[in-house]
């Protein structure tokens, strides 16, 4: 039996939020109410609540989503009470020019579960049958790393990676780790994943999500980054920034080979900008590319991910429960963790 009302985590404002009654909604034709059981804490909630990121209000928040089908709207084939799945959250307007050219990830009308319409911290989620992903053999916490994995897979995709390549990877966080692993898995030769000392770095070497690691001191980067550039003097075939540090970004380019690739895969300060020479660029062929979100590579991140060929083990170090939303907001600004989640 489906209940009237639902605890959610609601933003009425960057930074103004309450956990509170809602109503729970009934799926229409086409669409699936998700009874919610565990969801990933993405960056992208912390820039939403600072107000850093473009969001509809009043918001539920939360895109890394995983539960069970509870019910089943008319016209939708395929799934069961009970079933295990992840959602897939983000919608395209399948209308738009960048849409109807294939390009869904530009799509001018781009929204998603936790941005446009509500998300995955709260009891029950409604969500459009197209958008639901069952699952087998994961734990919870597990699951909720399919997601940050399909946006790795959409940056595979437009790396293009070519068999044999030398990849830096420049951060250590979940999307890092799911990045260096299918970055061996398609191709790199090696992957050197840079980041500081800590825990990050050490699920990271469990995981084996590298080949090789070079870890920095926080308080005085020089001697890490010095290392990189005596034993790799020319540089890589695939450079990866996902620090979000304009510092870091602006030096990146300097680790690129010539004939390289460098990607931007973070979300930055809107204030940041990058300071290269256009010289170097052009003169070594440079490509600069960007990787902002993931369309359509969600059953091959469950497929990735089930497989085990994409290890997510012990990734998730931290767990809150919904109504402990201050608590998680805490844990993240103390940066001591790997990846938060929310058991709902």
């Amino acid at each position: 039996m489906t209940p009237a009302q639902m605890k959610a985590v609601v933003y009425s404002a960057p930074s103004q939020f309450s956990v509170r009654e809602e109503p729970v909604p009934r799926p229409a034709k086409g669409q699936i109410l998700i009874k919610v059981s565990c969801v990933g804490v993405c960056g992208s909630d912390g820039h939403i609540h600072a107000g850093e990121f473009p969001v509809l209000y009043p918001l539920i928040p939360g895109h890394e989503v995983m539960g069970t089908v509870h019910s089943i709207g008319e016209g939708v084939d395929g799934y069961m009470i009970g079933d295990r799945c992840v959602v897939e959250p983000v919608a395209f307007c399948g209308q738009c020019f960048f849409c109807r050219r294939g390009n869904h990830v530009m799509c001018l009308n781009l929204g998603g579960h936790g941005v446009t319409f509500p998300g995955g911290f709260a009891e029950y989620m409604l969500t459009e049958a197209s958008r639901v992903f069952k699952i087998k053999n994961l734990t919870d916490e597990e699951a909720v790393l399919i997601e940050p994995t399909s946006c790795a897979l959409h940056a595979i995709d437009r790396l293009k990676v070519k068999v044999g390549a030398e990849a830096l990877v420049i951060g250590a966080g979940p999307s890092g780790m799911m990045l260096a692993q299918l970055l061996k898995l398609n191709g790199a030769s090696k992957v050197v994943v840079v980041a500081p000392a800590g825990r990050k770095m050490e699920v990271a070497r469990r995981l084996e999500a590298g080949d090789e690691y070079v870890e920095l001191d926080r308080s005085d980067s020089r001697a890490g980054w010095a290392k990189v550039k005596r034993e790799y003097p020319r540089g890589f075939d695939v450079v990866v920034e996902m620090t979000g540090s304009e510092a870091i970004i602006n030096d990146a380019i300097n680790y690129v080979r010539r004939g390289g690739s460098l990607m931007i895969y973070s979300l930055y300060p809107p204030s940041a900008l990058v300071h290269w020479p256009p010289s170097k660029i052009f003169a070594d062929e440079i490509e600069i590319l960007g990787s902002m979100a993931q369309a359509y590579c969600f059953p091959r991140a469950v497929e990735y991910i089930e497989s085990r060929k994409v290890k997510t083990q012990g990734v998730v170090t931290d767990i809150f429960k919904l109504d402990e939303w201050e608590k998680v907001l805490e844990k993240m600004e103390s940066r001591d963790f790997v990846k938060i989640a929310v058991k709902v």
